[in-house]
């Protein structure tokens, strides 16, 4: 059994998405299936043994603001009704912590390298946690969103040289396809809200971001990532059952995730020639 959760697949895809499943099965009464993409995020988190506080990486600072988001998110949807500026607003927090969690990477670099990273990652997560929590009532296209920022974030990553990142990423992108899972069987009864979207954006966000200071991913990589919660909104079929809906989704929001991993694979391929 040791040797099973060893496994960089299991830690990565197969205990996330139990997680998920389980957790969001149990919260649906509640209407926050959505912790379950959490749950299976922190699954992974564990599993690669990496669940500790000191000394706080910058690592190790992504899962404190995931799950900052997370508990956010659930009292923001207990709370009050999110808004049109809910997003915006929630964006510009994230975006100013995302200084505090990559600051001892920022500090290392030339002034005006680490300006233009810092407020290219801040940039990165207001417009990802805007736009995607703007989907908080429509599950199918934030689970969709959800699985394609996770999985493009971590095969990029994994491309770029970076293991953790790249498991960290593809356990959110298995999270949010266990969500997408109850959605494609109950439909629009599970409700996604903004635990799931801010989750799922502040940490795709900023998994990104690692990767772009930590595994010399492209900006072009970044770029087609923030592409995704806006691909998820093309049409998908007023009449068409919830499972044929969350299937066009994800293909949509997946190509946002395949031009991801395609120029971090371009970039790759030129830094190794």
């Amino acid at each position: 059994m040791a040797n099973l959760l060893n496994d960089p697949v299991i830690q990565s895809s197969v205990a996330p998405f139990f997680a998920a499943l389980i957790v969001g099965g149990a919260m649906l009464p509640l209407r926050l299936a959505g912790l379950g993409v959490a749950a299976g995020f922190l699954a992974t988190v564990y599993l690669v043994g990496n669940f500790a506080f000191s000394p706080l990486t910058a690592m190790r600072k992504i899962v404190v603001l995931g799950m900052g988001a997370a508990l956010i998110g659930v009292l923001a949807g207990l709370a009050f009704r999110p808004t049109r500026s809910t997003g915006l607003v929630l964006g510009a927090i994230f975006g100013a912590a995302s200084i505090w969690v990559f600051w001892s990477v920022l500090a290392q670099k030339p002034v005006p390298e680490a300006l233009l990273y810092g407020v290219g990652t801040a940039a990165l997560v207001v417009w990802l946690v805007a736009f995607t929590v703007s989907l908080h009532a429509d599950p199918v296209r934030a689970g969709a969103a959800g699985l394609a920022l996770g999985l493009g974030s971590g095969v990029a990553a994994v491309l770029g040289a970076s293991a953790l990142i790249g498991q960290y990423g593809l356990g959110l992108g298995a999270a949010c396809g266990a969500f997408l899972l109850l959605v494609m069987i109950l439909g629009r009864r599970v409700a996604a809200g903004t635990v799931l979207t801010l989750t799922a954006s502040v940490l795709g966000a900023l998994l990104g971001a690692g990767a772009l200071l930590l595994a010399q991913l492209p900006w072009t990589s970044l770029a087609a990532l923030a592409s995704i919660p806006v691909l998820v909104r093309l049409p998908l079929g007023a009449n068409s059952p919830a499972w044929v809906q969350a299937i066009v989704a994800s293909i949509y929001g997946l190509a946002g995730a395949g031009a991801a991993c395609f120029f971090a694979w371009l970039a790759s391929r030129s830094s190794a020639g």
